[in-house]
């Protein structure tokens, strides 16, 4: 009877610790572009972190409000300035990315690339993008307003 129990015991604590772990969590970096695109397109973003090879420029996006709508367009308004772009999500070797592009607009034609998705959830975006030739990385974050 008492290896019974002690299997039972060892049991539980097994199905405790698998299903704690086995927890939905909001902050996946799910390589599903269906989740990527449920999580843009709800409500507004701004750039925490635009850093170009080393270079820190987020400050080129300051005050922008970013929203990415169904059918693939993206907007940037900064009180009375609008940059319109396009963006699209998809695979490439099993890799989930965010292609943007908002044409050559200064400063924004840094952000045209297919950027890989490094961590999303319904709060944040974390891309990154390493240039091919030994060109650098750039990184990228979006975070909801």
């Amino acid at each position: 009877m008492k290896k019974f129990i002690k299997q039972v015991a060892l049991l539980i604590f097994i199905s405790s610790v698998f299903f704690t772990r086995c927890k939905k969590d909001d902050n996946s970096s799910s390589t599903s572009p269906d989740v990527l695109n449920s999580n843009v397109q709800q409500g507004k973003w701004k750039i925490t972190l635009f850093n170009d090879s080393g270079n820190d420029e987020t400050n080129h996006f300051s005050g922008y409000e970013f929203q990415f709508n169904a059918g693939g367009i993206a907007t940037a308004v900064n009180g009375g300035s609008t940059v319109n772009g396009t963006w699209v999500s998809g695979t490439d070797d099993s890799q989930l990315k965010l292609y943007l592009d908002f044409g050559i607009t200064a400063n924004f034609d840094e952000l045209n690339d297919d950027w890989h998705v490094t961590e999303q959830s319904s709060s944040i975006i974390k891309l990154e993008d390493v240039s091919g030739g030994g060109g650098g990385t750039d990184l990228l974050t979006f975070e909801k307003i």
